[in-house]
């Protein structure tokens, strides 16, 4: 996945985290695609000084990633959720006990997930 959406959906899950002007910054440079010299104007710093806060935004946004994990276990839900969706399009394609052992692999893989979270 390319950096700046990785980054911009990591700041959707934990950007409430950062402290105000880092989140300000990050919104602004990864949300509204302003450069730094326009994020310097808006936010009143140095464009060195909105280069540093987004790079330490970017950093926190990976190591609150790397504690929580919420974005992963997202990405998988989603994953099993596509699964779901592909099996009930195809009921009617296969037989009955296919379906059944398909779901229940579904359930497993769904339940891993959720043990990932306890």
């Amino acid at each position: 996945m390319e950096k700046s959406i990785e980054i911009s959906l990591l700041y959707d899950f934990y950007g409430e985290l950062l402290s105000e002007k880092k989140r300000e910054a990050a919104s602004l440079y990864f949300n509204e695609d302003l450069s730094l010299s326009e994020i310097s104007e808006h936010i009143g710093i140095t464009r060195q000084g909105v280069s540093d806060l987004i790079r330490r935004s970017e950093s926190e946004l990976y190591e609150f990633e790397d504690k929580l994990g919420l974005y992963s276990r997202f990405e998988a839900i989603n994953a099993s959720a596509e699964k779901i969706r592909e099996l009930a399009q195809s009921i009617s394609d296969e037989s009955s006990g296919q379906i059944k052992e398909r779901a229940l692999e579904i359930i497993a893989e769904a339940k891993k997930i959720e043990s990932l979270e306890a």
